[in-house]
């Protein structure tokens, strides 16, 4: 066997536990025994899905270098997601900690790739430009959001359970676009194809968007101002 395969069934396993554990802690009470002990499986497995992910993204790159790049910048964008949805629970009372020389390594990663991303679409297919269109857009936006947030401590001390959302938010977009572009074609050849490939990539995005805002309306509701004069003598 060689490594490229191994590597590939590596990625699968661990996409199939990744997928399943994504779900189980979605579904389940937030901060729940279940939720707790889903994420503990969940993160450990994305992180050995992304070290799977690098030598199949050489290994693409060696034969088609735009797929390769764009693999590529895929993983600095899950990369970025997972470690943040990681270290905002581990991080929650010490936001200079979370902020630290990881965090604003990975902002200008993001920029970087977004930006060499952008230039490769210029190679792709007219009907794949879209994706890759709307792909450096999120990077870009990703990049703008960190490096703001790194800026100036938040005055909201939820703002640990916002970056956690939100980066598991974009790991369910990474986990379902592994699936639904990889391996549902392999299981079920007779959808691969254009309309699914752009169905892959960018379904999980609205998804995420729509899921987005229901989960801050319910978990990150907007605090009332108190009212004037409360607690002032009279």
């Amino acid at each position: 066997m060689t490594l490229h395969t191994l590597s590939f069934y590596t990625h699968a396993g661990l996409g199939v536990l990744a997928l399943a554990t994504f779900w189980i802690a979605g579904l389940s009470r937030k901060g729940s025994p279940l939720h707790r002990a889903a994420g503990k499986v969940y993160l450990p497995a994305m992180a050995g899905l992304l070290l799977a992910a690098v030598p199949l993204a050489v290994a693409v790159f060696q034969r088609a270098p735009v797929a390769g790049a764009f693999l590529g910048y895929l993983l600095v964008l899950t990369v970025t997601s997972v470690w943040c949805s990681w270290r905002a629970v581990k991080d929650k009372k010490d936001w200079a900690r979370y902020t630290g020389p990881v965090f604003r390594v990975l902002t200008w990663a993001n920029l970087a790739s977004a930006i060499a991303i952008a230039a490769v679409g210029l190679f792709m297919a007219k009907q794949m430009q879209l994706v890759i269109v709307s792909f450096a857009g999120i990077g870009l936006f990703a990049f703008v959001q960190m490096w703001r947030f790194s800026r100036q401590r938040p005055e909201d001390p939820r703002w640990w359970l916002r970056e956690h959302l939100n980066a598991m938010l974009g790991n369910g977009v990474a986990t379902h676009i592994a699936f639904l572009s990889i391996g549902l074609p392999k299981v079920l050849p007779m959808l691969a194809g254009a309309t699914l490939m752009n169905l892959a990539w960018l379904g999980p995005l609205v998804v995420a968007f729509v899921a987005g805002a229901y989960l801050t309306r319910k978990f990150l509701p907007k605090r009332a101002a108190p009212a004037a004069g409360v607690g002032v003598a009279g």
